[in-house]
């Protein structure tokens, strides 16, 4: 229980981090920022996609977790975050 409630926890401050580079990219306008926020809702929509019937399935909320851990890190290091160390 408490491995599961730690990787909620990493989850939302790894999203915040994101949230914060993603609002500067759309803050500057442009193309950029338009590639940008479509982007984020096609991911959205994708992930909805995704993990809404696995986890009405009975799917492993860990497994969840970690697989969307690994799409918010790989947006993080896409937009220009510092590479965390492991």
């Amino acid at each position: 229980m408490f491995k599961t409630l730690f990787k909620i926890s990493m989850l939302a401050f790894e999203s915040q981090n994101v949230i914060a580079l993603r609002m500067i990219k759309l803050a500057q306008g442009g193309a950029a920022g338009t590639a940008e926020a479509q982007k984020m809702w096609s991911e959205k929509a994708e992930a909805a996609m995704r993990l809404g019937p696995a986890f009405l399935a009975g799917g492993s909320i860990d497994k969840m977790i970690d697989d969307y851990r690994v799409i918010v890190r790989a947006n993080h290091s896409r937009l220009g975050g510092r590479r965390r160390r492991r």
